[in-house]
Formats: C-alpha cells, sequence, structure tokens
C-alpha cells in the first residue's frame, strides 16, 4: 500500500479525472472533445425532469462550458452515433465500446437474476404481446410505446405504464431492444439493435462476465481516479459480492493500487494512470445527478457536505430545494442554489441560495458568473435571485454589479 493520501490530495485526483479543469472550451467544444468527455466519464446519466435542463445536458455543461446542446443530441441518437443507452449507472448513455461489456446484465434480465426477477417474469408470462411488439417493431421500423398496437392502453401496475411500455422497457434491459432516438418530449424510441447498432458492435464476441466486469471497474476507477470499493460498485451499479472479487483481482494484476486516504474509515484504490494535481480551478454548477456527486455517501466524504434530492420532499420540508445544483469552486462545493429555468420569460431564476461555511468573499461574484453563462446557454436573457436563502442578497448584488 503507498503512504496515505491526505483528504484534498484525493479530492484534487477526484476532480482531475473527472475532467474538471480551469480552462474550457465552451462554444468552441468539437465533437471530439464531448466524446472523449463522455468516454472519460465512463457513463452519463439521464433523467427526464426538466426544470433546468435535463440533466444529461449539465455534466458536459460543467466541465467543458457553453456547448453547443444539439452536439450531445447528435452524439447520442443520430443515425450514425458513438453513444447508446442502457441500464447502467441508472438509465444512461455510454460509448458504444462498452454494450459488449453489458451483455452479461441482459442476460441476468432475461434470466431473472437479483433485481431483475420481475422482468424476467413479466416476458415469460407475456412473451406472445413481447414477440408482437418485436414483430411490429421489425415490419414499422421504429416505435414509440405509444405506437405499439398490443395489450390494454391505460394506466397499468408499474408506475401507470400500459402494458406496451412495459413489454418495450423488459426488451429494453433484455437486449432485444435499444433505444432508435428520443423524441421532443423526451419519448423513447425503440429500435432493432441490429439495426440502430453499428455492425462491428453487434459483432463483437461477447466477454466473459468476468472480464467484462474487470473491464467495468477498471472504465470507474479511470472516471474516479481514487475511490473505495463501494464507490467502484456504486459506478455500474454492480454487485457487492462480484466487485470484491474484481477488485481483488485487479490489485493483484497491478491495475489499481491500495491507498489508505486521511480521514476515509475504508481502504481506497488508486488508477495508476491518476493524475495527482496541485491545484484545480474548477467553476461549475453541478447537476444532482452529475458523475462527481451522484453517490452521496462519495459526496460527503470527499467535500464535506450533505447532498440530498429533495423533488420528492414535501415543499415545506425542503432544506435547499426542488431541483438543487450544488456550486464547485476551485476544489470545494461552496454553494447551493435551486433554480428553475422560467422560459416563458427568459428567466433563470435562483429560487433559493445558499452558501457553505467555507465559503469565501470571491463566491458570490464566481457563482453570479457562472449562472450568467448558464442562463444564455439555456437561451435565458436574465437572471433573477429570489430573496431566500443565507446567500441572496450577496448574490444578488453580484449579478447586479453591485
Amino acid at each position: 500500500m503507498k503512504d496515505p493520501l491526505s483528504a484534498a490530495e484525493a479530492r484534487r485526483i477526484a476532480l482531475a479525472a473527472q475532467g474538471f479543469r480551469a480552462e474550457r472550451p465552451g462554444t468552441a467544444t468539437t465533437k471530439q472533445q464531448l466524446t472523449r468527455l463522455i468516454e472519460r466519464l465512463g457513463v452519463v446519466q439521464i433523467d427526464s425532469v426538466n426544470v433546468v435542463s435535463r440533466t444529461h445536458y449539465l455534466p458536459a455543461f460543467s466541465r467543458l462550458g457553453a456547448y453547443p446542446r444539439p452536439m450531445l443530441e447528435e452524439l447520442a441518437w443520430a443515425r450514425k452515433r458513438p453513444l447508446f443507452e442502457y441500464w447502467a449507472h441508472e438509465a444512461s448513455l455510454l460509448p458504444l465500446a462498452t454494450q459488449p461489456l453489458l451483455r452479461w446484465r441482459m442476460a441476468d434480465a432475461r434470466d431473472g437474476v437479483g433485481v431483475w426477477k420481475n422482468v424476467a417474469r413479466f416476458l415469460r408470462e407475456h412473451r406472445p404481446m413481447a414477440d408482437r411488439a418485436l414483430e411490429q417493431i421489425r415490419e414499422r421500423g421504429p416505435l414509440a410505446a405509444s405506437e405499439l398496437e398490443i395489450g390494454v392502453k391505460g394506466p397499468g401496475g408499474w408506475w401507470g405504464w400500459s402494458d406496451a411500455k412495459r413489454a418495450a422497457e423488459c426488451l429494453f434491459w433484455t437486449g432485444e431492444l435499444t433505444t432508435s432516438t428520443r423524441r421532443g418530449t423526451f419519448e423513447r424510441v425503440y429500435g432493432l439493435p441490429e439495426r440502430v447498432l453499428p455492425r462491428a458492435v453487434i459483432e463483437a464476441p461477447t466477454p466473459a462476465r468476468e472480464d467484462a466486469q474487470r473491464a467495468l471497474i477498471r472504465i470507474a476507477a479511470r472516471a474516479l481516479g481514487v475511490a473505495t470499493e463501494r464507490d467502484l460498485r456504486d459506478h455500474f451499479r454492480m454487485g457487492v459480492a462480484e466487485t470484491k472479487a474484481r477488485v481483488t483481482e485487479l490489485v493483484e494484476a497491478g491495475e489499481l493500487i491500495p491507498v489508505g486516504v486521511k480521514g476515509w474509515r475504508e481502504p481506497a484504490f488508486l488508477d495508476p494512470a491518476a493524475r495527482r494535481p496541485r491545484r484545480i480551478e474548477a467553476c461549475a454548477l453541478l447537476s444532482p445527478f452529475d458523475n462527481l456527486i451522484w453517490f452521496r455517501e462519495r459526496t460527503e466524504r470527499m467535500f464535506g457536505v450533505r447532498v440530498r434530492l429533495e423533488i420528492y420532499t414535501p415543499a415545506e420540508k425542503r432544506t435547499h430545494g426542488y431541483y438543487v445544483l450544488p456550486f464547485l469552486e476551485g476544489d470545494a462545493i461552496t454553494a447551493r442554489v435551486d433554480l428553475k429555468a422560467d422560459r416563458k420569460a427568459g428567466v433563470l431564476v435562483v429560487q433559493a441560495s445558499h452558501a457553505e461555511p467555507w465559503a469565501g468573499a470571491q463566491t458570490p461574484g464566481r457563482l453570479a458568473g457562472e449562472l450568467r453563462t448558464m442562463a444564455a446557454w439555456l437561451g435565458l436573457e436574465r437572471v433573477r435571485v429570489e430573496p431566500k436563502g443565507d446567500l441572496a442578497e450577496r448574490l444578488a448584488g453580484a449579478l447586479s454589479g453591485s
């Protein structure tokens, strides 16, 4: 085991691994830069909540600045694409090279292993319906669940889904269907993998389960820089026993380096290629689903802040707000803002703003600059600060230039 890292060293290693840097290309971002970033992260979570922006657009904004959003749509859903959708961390965008590495999970869904019991049961009990869905997509081309002429159209069992939606999603999880595109309402359009994905991906050999899992842990380690076993497991939501076995194997092979981190209760593992910068000069608003903070235990351990998603918390019981974006300043989270894009009025509304105890005198000004950048990126004309939260007055002053 290497000498223990300080908590600050570990934090800087993690931020560098996540692609944070002082200079951001912004509107000059190229497809190659965006693709490389997603490859670095390994996976980008998808979520439909659009109160500010759907979350899959935000990690690249945090790291690259105000890049052209249609560029991500083209990489994810155009006819020739380097990305595909699958259930990885959650519903996710991933590099195409990852598809063979997740076939063991698709097989688990078909076999009903672990969390996939309901998927296998539905397909077993409704196989004729699932086959009709496949047949209609084969004959008619890519279709949304609402266009499938099968089953009951009204609300159904899981989350009020129709039979067609349940069948299509189960087939998506087993890999028998994939996402062909997304429509303006964010509706998923399903297609046959052999017609959507490149032939090279379809014909790529399926690696052994253990080999695929080791590859996924390597991707997670590269994206995290330094991580506990639980951190590595969370990245692709792998099982406890399998993660432990794969991490042990990678340590024995010299592909993970055991390290201690001062203040961390659990042992950590360092990516041998991880950069160890002396400073991080980040300035970024983070989606609540951003890779850097999506594992709340790691966030608290690394940044000393408790980040909670309060969307499903009654309004009167919320601490920081409905859709709260932490503000990364340097190598610390110094503030949080509850944001809403009022598209009709052309305003980015800061519904509440709170400073962390270690926020500095420059925090309001830096946050104001990032809010202006975000507003312009979203096509909004200005930022308005509501008088709620201990940072509100200073943030409003910074935005007005006073």
